[in-house]
C-alpha cells in the first residue's frame, strides 16, 4: 500500500509512523534510565542501612568489593538498554534523512 501524500511509489514505510516510533524509542530509553536509576538508589540505600545496622558482615576488602559489585552490576543493563534505544531512535531519524535527501537529489 502506498502513501497517498507522496507520489514516489518506492516508499515502503509511513514517515509519520517512523517518527512516532523514534519518539517512543527515545521515551523508552529515558524510562529505562529512571527504572534502573531507581533500582540503583534503592540498592545503595539498603546496603548503607545494612552497614549502619550491623547486618552486613564485611570481613575484608574482597567482601566489600563483592557487596558493591552486587548492587552496581545489574544497573549496567540499564546503561546498555539506554544506549541501544537511543541509537535505534537516532538511526531511524538518520535513515529518514537519507531517504529525504536521496529523493530530493532525484528531482
Amino acid at each position: 500500500m502506498t502513501n497517498r501524500k507522496n507520489s514516489f511509489l518506492g516508499t515502503y514505510f509511513d514517515k509519520d509512523s517512523a517518527l512516532r516510533l523514534a519518539r517512543w524509542l527515545h521515551t523508552a530509553s529515558w524510562a529505562a534510565v529512571a527504572v534502573y536509576g531507581g533500582q540503583f538508589l534503592l540498592s545503595l540505600t539498603v546496603y548503607i542501612l545494612q552497614v549502619i545496622r550491623g547486618m552486613a558482615y564485611i570481613l575484608g576488602p574482597t567482601d566489600l568489593f563483592q557487596q558493591i559489585l552486587w548492587f552496581v552490576e545489574p544497573n549496567f543493563k540499564g546503561v546498555v538498554y539506554f544506549l541501544i534505544l537511543q541509537a535505534a531512535a537516532r538511526l531511524l531519524l538518520i535513515l529518514l534523512d537519507i531517504e529525504d535527501n536521496t529523493r530530493a537529489a532525484r528531482k
